[in-house]
């Protein structure tokens, strides 16, 4: 797809998306980890996505899904069930946002990635 102007369209960043429940000591961990992250990225003009909080108590299906391996991270097609080492969520972003073996960083095309739910 391009834009009008002829340059090839952007393709939009997936959401990070942080499945948890309430209390959960390690989900927040993984929340302080993931906001790190992305706020790293912000202040180097890396593409920064969007992170989306999900209560699995919320879904049965999440709850049954995920609820012996919360902190759950998904980006894009990717997951990291017990998502809790920095490091491993570090190389998850960076894979999935600015390909394998650093292929090249995305450009920041989105605002810094504030918290939805």
């Amino acid at each position: 797809m391009r834009e009008p102007d002829g340059r090839a369209a952007a393709t939009p960043l997936p959401d990070l998306i942080l499945y948890g429940k309430p209390g959960c000591g390690l989900c927040d961990e993984a929340r302080a980890n993931a906001l790190a992250i992305l706020g790293q990225r912000a202040a180097t003009g890396l593409a920064v996505p969007r992170l989306i909080e999900r209560d699995i108590t919320t879904d049965p299906a999440w709850e049954r899904a995920f609820f012996l391996t919360i902190p759950v991270v998904e980006l894009g097609d990717r997951r990291l069930e017990l998502a809790t080492s920095m490091a491993r969520l570090q190389a998850l972003v960076r894979e999935v946002l600015d390909g394998p073996l650093g292929g090249g960083p995305r450009q920041a095309g989105r605002g810094v990635g504030g918290l939805a739910r």
